[in-house]
């Protein structure tokens, strides 16, 4: 069982609440649910649209082809209808003209003036939606923990009865009562609009979450021990901020938004100087602003978090779009020579733990990393299962402040073997300075010229890099062990490229598996040299022009790929689109 659709219209139209409903409803149900957004940069007008694809089965990424539309505007209809399957049908309002005998119209609008409010024409056009689908029941179908009287608490056995209790508990955690009971009644004045038409069987039981990935950092950095986080609101990075924004009083932490982005890095580096695990956010253009800050970090030894969730650039680029192009600039950001770590986050679930990871590895090593995400990624929303806390150990890696009560000279800078100096917080130690500086600066962290000293300072920070190529995790590797065609992507393409290998390996001609990365650099290397071997093809599948992971591969191990799979106009790769162009070339 697995059922896509989409709903498009303008942007004001409705469709965000219709869609996030809809997907609430079908994950209560015990769903499997991948939604996809696709909007333009601006707040009215223009064609959005939101793809949503359900199943009893895990779903990782969109499908090209859909079993139903739902138009908000004639736009709508006319861009996608060619997509549209065979048994599929067209949901929209009476305005909506076409022959297509899959259309089934509504009085949708007219609805929702009669009963006084026009924005409820997107839950006229729910309750019809989730007639069309009879679902299959059982208790277990309802959620536990639903808050409601004990009139509307009980259990019923019908589709309408379980939508009409989710929906009214949905509603009531956004809206006052009267505006619930106004989308009720137009729930049910839809829902008597139109007649059944599938059947599908009922979802899981299994305890799910809805979350993007955005949501999943900033839950990975309080979980993390985040302490500041300061950024200036850029798409699509922005959504960490607001969530953090509205869970700062329940977390106890400080999130600030700062003039520009050079003032927001600068403060997370200060915060993080202070002893406030601290982190920033942002996409490619506001990342140019925070380089300079990036080299000070890796100079004064100051660890700090950066996510860098990427758009097309250069520029102002597409704002709004997906791209993965800022992997060659997060490696070599700042001039000079200093270590820093990149992480490529694969979805929801890696977001979370890595980005927990990333405070606990910036803090051993005293150097920026980097995460990377998309908007693709940032905005899908899935279901995954909950997180395991259990997982989560926060390391802080700070020096003991009793070592230096007796008088023991502290050394920002100690030349140490690892080439990690101890590092300890201000005003811990009475008399002790820790004093850090964005000049070269010899043990004491005064700033000097000695060529000797320099030298020393250089291979101090050198070690530390050599000690992160040890640590880094290999890639992920997803179809066959053994395999003739190895495909190498990274970050988020892991969603559709997963889907890819299945639909690949089914044809039987060839063993197709594929190696997704998310830590990038150091670029772990054990699992590609020992796989790409009995490989009779290799293909880099990327989300940027000019294939940056296959150019990183190929710098660091010598190996060279055979055939790309690139996309760059600023919409997601598919498993369809993958499918068909590693075998155009093959």
């Amino acid at each position: 069982m697995n059922y896509n659709l989409l709903i498009g219209g303008a942007a004001g139209q409705g469709m965000d609440t219709l869609s996030s409903t809809l997907s609430k409803i079908l994950q209560r149900r015990g769903y499997q649910i991948f939604t996809l957004q696709d909007y333009m940069s601006r707040v009215r007008g223009g064609h959005n649209f939101f793809q949503i694809r359900f199943s009893d089965k895990e779903v990782h990424t969109h499908r090209e082809d859909l079993d139903g539309i739902i138009a908000f505007n004639q736009e709508t209809l006319d861009l996608h209808i060619a997509r549209l399957n065979e048994d599929g049908f067209i949901l929209a309002d009476e305005d909506i003209k076409s022959d297509d005998p899959r259309l089934i119209t509504l009085p949708s609008r007219e609805i929702a003036k009669e009963i006084g409010n026009p924005r409820v024409q997107s839950s006229v056009i729910l309750g019809a939606l989730l007639k069309l689908y009879t679902f299959d029941t059982d208790d277990s179908d309802v959620e536990e923990d639903i808050k409601d009287s004990e009139e509307t608490l009980h259990i019923a056995k019908s589709s309408y009865e379980n939508d009409l209790k989710f929906l009214n508990d949905i509603m009531s955690n956004l809206f006052n009562e009267e505006i619930v009971n106004q989308n009720v009644e137009a729930f049910n004045q839809g829902h008597d609009l139109v007649e059944s038409k599938y059947e599908i069987k009922s979802g899981s039981s299994e305890k799910t979450m809805l979350i993007q990935a955005n949501e999943a950092i900033a839950l990975g950095a309080l979980a993390g021990g985040l302490k500041f986080y300061s950024a200036y609101p850029m798409t699509p990075a922005t959504s960490i901020m607001s969530y953090l924004v509205r869970k700062q009083k329940d977390a106890e932490i400080i999130v600030e938004q700062a003039e520009d982005e050079l003032a927001a890095i600068n403060m997370a580096i200060g915060g993080s100087y202070a002893g406030a695990r601290s982190m920033t956010g942002t996409s490619g253009g506001g990342y140019s602003l925070m380089v300079e800050a990036v080299g000070m970090s890796g100079i004064m030894e100051v660890p700090v978090v950066i996510a860098d969730i990427q758009r097309p650039g250069p520029a102002t680029g597409l704002p709004t779009r997906t791209e993965q192009s800022d992997l060659n600039f997060v490696i070599n950001s700042s001039h000079g020579e200093f270590p820093r770590m990149v992480i490529a986050l694969r979805n929801p679930e890696d977001a979370f733990y890595q980005t927990a990871r990333a405070l606990n590895l910036a803090d051993k090593y005293q150097i920026p990393v980097i995460i990377l995400g998309d908007q693709y990624m940032a905005d899908a929303i899935r279901t995954v299962k909950p997180f395991d806390m259990s997982k989560i150990k926060i390391e802080r890696h700070l020096a003991n402040p009793e070592d230096y009560m007796d008088g023991k000279k502290y050394r920002r800078y100690e030349l140490t073997e690892s080439g990690i100096s101890p590092r300890l917080i201000p005003g811990q130690v009475p008399g002790v300075n820790v004093n850090v500086d964005s000049d070269e600066h010899d043990e004491d962290g005064n700033i000097t010229e000695s060529a000797e000293v320099r030298n020393n300072m250089v291979h101090k920070r050198a070690k530390k890099f050599e000690l992160l190529r040890k640590e880094v995790m290999e890639p992920k590797l997803i179809g066959e062990d053994n395999m003739d065609v190895l495909l190498l992507a990274w970050g988020s393409v892991e969603s559709p490229i997963t889907e890819a290998i299945e639909l690949l390996n089914k044809d039987g001609d060839l063993k197709y598996g594929a190696l997704v990365f998310g830590d990038i650099w150091p670029l772990p290397t054990k699992l590609l040299k020992e796989k790409y071997k009995n490989a009779k093809h290799i293909i880099n599948v990327e989300q940027n022009y000019n294939g940056q992971l296959k150019n990183l591969i190929s710098q660091e191990t010598g190996i060279r790929v055979t055939g790309s799979v690139n996309r760059y106009d600023g919409r997601p790769l598919s498993q369809n689109e993958i499918y068909k162009k590693v075998k155009e070339v093959l």
